[in-house]
């Protein structure tokens, strides 16, 4: 199939841009509080007990708080922090920061120290809503000493600040907020902050029009269920811009029971719990599934099984089961490239798997259709996206889902804006005859040899993500002879290299892998040498991001003094004993 022009532009004028009031998330949050109020909306773990919540309870507890919020008198439009893992409470705060007529400021909860208060301090809150975190709040910095926090239930008592006000008590003690106050189509809604994959954060500021965009965006491509009500499990965190707008959103709009977990040792039985039809993660997961399955049976045994009629029905069935995805009716993926030979194998396994495609700063802008799905495509464009690709392979995005601009940075915002209001995404991409869109890599993260040759990492990335031997991945090479890749090994093969014995069977697999890549590559894009990382890249060590991205430009950074002498060594894999 032909690809169009790279100036080719696709998309629409925008129809429908002036949304219904009806159809913006205070008039659908009431909405469901009157036509859905006995339904159940939300599922919690806490402590070994499971908590429930119907869209009536739980804007009870919404609109209590947001009458002790009110009662502060905050200037409208102030600023407050949301900061803890997924709960029921996180989207419940939400929604009363949004009925008190203030901004929500969701925070990655395994943000800490330094990074954390940089946020606080570029975003100025007025107060902040504390839950479940990874590390308590660095109290000896002085943009946290005087803040007002409300800690919720599901807050360790080491993490909660003295003094703070308790959810419960809160909500016990107020009268809930009458009426339905309403807020503006163009009014800020939220201010959501990228993880930082390129450097410092940066607070994308979003309207309610854009959030209730995100929201029907999707309708397409997600359906109605056939048996009724969907049931999702929110964990990847709702400070990221793709679970806010699939969990959250979706909710405003169709039936959905929103389940939770305590985190990942209760990951498994919360995922069984919800007996979720809709999954949403990240590639990461999904390859680690199929990992997974591989090590209980070999893949060339699980496909000859597969192809068998009967007994391929009923190992598929086996394997969604154990996977905790037995009732799952739709899979999505997003927040980073997947190789389309994983989509594939879910696929070959009876469920529809979609990967679509969004950043911070746009919303979710591409999902594919119906009867439309096209391999190795992220989909057409939403009805108020338009795409085009510009003269240097960029896929740039315009639409009433973009963001105002970036929260106290009025620079960058021109920067990452055309004149004729296109916002430069940073990736390439090319679009075929059916408007489909298909993501090739980032352009800044493109390099060229000493050779003069090109390189984009982001597809030989893809290749090394297949094997069974990677958690994590990167490729590098600018100004050098070839390009070659930094990696980190799963757990159960960085247990074997602990023991130097096992260290040279390792190798051995490590070489085959790097000849089975290359295999797939051009002459000038294979990999001439592969590192070896003992120690995992974390979110602590700062080496990913919060939505477990690779952090490039950290590892660029901390080891960057290092490439040319790892070229000189000849050796075709090399083992980094520390970070």
């Amino acid at each position: 199939m032909a690809l169009l022009e790279q100036t080719q532009t696709v998309g629409t004028d925008f129809p429908g841009q002036e949304l219904p009031e009806s159809e913006l998330p205070l008039q659908r949050i009431y909405a469901c509080e009157r036509n859905w109020a006995s339904q159940m909306l939300f599922t919690q773990p806490l402590h070994g007990e499971v908590m429930g919540w119907t869209w009536g309870s739980a804007m009870q507890e919404a609109r209590r708080v947001a009458a002790w919020l009110q009662e502060q008198g905050w200037p409208p439009g102030s600023r407050i922090v949301i900061l803890s893992k997924n709960c029921a409470w996180w989207i419940m705060a939400d929604f009363a920061i949004w009925m008190a007529g203030y901004v929500s400021v969701p925070f990655f909860p395994a943000a800490r120290d330094a990074s954390l208060a940089s946020l606080f301090r570029h975003c100025q809150p007025v107060a902040c809503f504390l839950g479940q975190l990874e590390h308590a709040l660095p109290l000896n910095e002085d943009i946290f000493q005087q803040l007002p926090y409300v800690a919720f239930p599901n807050c360790a008592s080491k993490h909660t600040p003295p003094g703070s006000a308790l959810w419960s008590d809160i909500v016990e003690k107020h009268a809930p907020l009458e009426g339905y106050p309403l807020r503006q189509a163009g009014d800020v809604a939220t201010i959501i902050y990228t993880s930082g994959t390129t450097g410092q954060p940066k607070g994308a500021m979003h309207t309610f029009r854009s959030l209730s965009l995100m929201g029907k965006s999707m309708e397409p491509a997600f359906g109605k269920n056939p048996e009724g009500i969907d049931r999702i499990l929110s964990y990847l965190p709702l400070a990221h811009v793709a679970e806010r707008a699939i969990v959250e959103m979706n909710a405003l709009f169709a039936p959905m029971h929103i389940f939770f977990t305590e985190g990942q040792p209760t990951f498994l039985p919360d995922l069984v719990r919800s007996r979720s039809t809709i999954f949403f993660s990240i590639p990461r997961l999904y390859i680690r599934f199929q990992q997974g399955v591989y090590e209980k049976i070999h893949e060339k045994k699980l496909k000859r099984l597969l192809a068998i009629p009967i007994v391929g029905r009923l190992v598929r069935k086996k394997i969604l089961r154990t996977l905790g995805l037995g009732g799952t009716r739709l899979i999505c993926s997003g927040g980073a490239a997947i190789p389309v030979e994983i989509i594939d194998w879910y696929r070959k396994l009876g469920v529809n798997f979609l990967e679509g495609y969004g950043m911070t700063e746009t919303g979710i802008t591409h999902v594919p259709l119906p009867g439309k799905y096209r391999v190795g495509f992220v989909g057409n464009a939403s009805r108020w996206a338009t795409t085009r690709i510009s003269a240097d392979g960029e896929v740039q995005i315009k639409g009433p889902m973009n963001m105002l601009g970036y929260y106290r940075n009025p620079e960058l915002t021109k920067e990452v804006f055309t004149e004729d209001g296109y916002f430069r995404t940073g990736d390439r991409g090319e679009i075929d005859e059916m408007g489909r869109l298909r993501l090739i890599g980032r352009l800044k993260e493109e390099f060229k040899t000493s050779k003069g040759k090109y390189v984009v990492p982001a597809q030989i990335e893809k290749l090394l993500s297949l094997s069974y031997l990677f958690e994590s991945v990167a490729v590098f090479g600018s100004g050098m002879t070839s390009p070659f890749a930094m990696a980190v090994l799963v757990p159960p093969r960085r247990e074997e290299i602990q023991l130097h014995e096992h260290r040279d069977a390792v190798e051995v697999k490590l070489l085959e892998e790097l000849d089975s890549v290359n295999a797939h590559l051009d002459h000038h894009e294979q990999l001439r040498f592969i590192v070896i990382s003992k120690q995992p890249w974390t979110i602590e060590n700062e080496l990913l991001t919060p939505t477990f991205k690779v952090r490039r430009s950290a590892l660029e950074q901390r080891f960057g003094p290092r490439f040319a002498e790892w070229e000189k060594s000849q050796r075709k894999v090399i083992w980094m004993e520390t970070l």
